[in-house]
């Protein structure tokens, strides 16, 4: 069996996130040759179902399998919270899993930001995803810290590829 490998994308609201995931994913399947699997947490529980324009509507389309995942439930075949290693075991099978949000997992993360940075993330992301809007020189970013390029999807995947956590 292929190693299967984890990454998690975390940022504000807007930042770009599902974009960046959407474009993540759609490489990783068509020129990598890749199963991919996606969760999706949704803090607060306003996820709707296959509602075209939705996030998760989107998600699916890219022929991912998809859980999306809130406080108060795990949508796939649940209707309770999983851990991370619940929802794994849901999946059949995949190579890469891209997990959007849930900060206290320990996972690789990639933080996602446009026009500023928060410094309240900084303890928890590993790479920064970033677009010519922000100046990292005027932050005081930590050291070990890989900077990507937000519209860049393949030097993104390289990273994922790279560091992501064997799951």
């Amino acid at each position: 069996m292929n190693k299967r490998l984890a990454v998690a994308f975390t940022g504000p609201s807007n930042s770009g996130k599902t974009t960046l995931i959407l474009k993540v994913a759609r490489k990783l399947i068509n020129e990598h040759k890749k199963e991919v699997a996606i969760i999706k947490h949704d803090p607060g529980d306003k996820a709707r179902f296959d509602v075209v324009g939705k996030d998760s509507y989107k998600f699916s389309d890219t022929g991912a399998e998809v859980i999306v995942t809130s406080p108060n439930r795990t949508t796939y075949f649940s209707k309770k919270n999983k851990d991370l290693d619940e929802m794994i075991r849901l999946f059949d099978k995949f190579d890469i899993l891209l997990v959007e949000g849930l900060k206290n997992l320990p996972l690789p993360r990639i933080s996602i930001f446009r026009e500023s940075l928060d410094s309240d993330y900084f303890p928890y992301m590993d790479a920064l995803a970033i677009d010519d809007t922000v100046n990292v020189h005027n932050y005081d970013i930590p050291n070990g810290i890989d900077i990507l390029d937000l519209n860049n999807p393949d030097d993104v995947i390289s990273w994922i590829l790279k560091n992501a956590k064997e799951v």
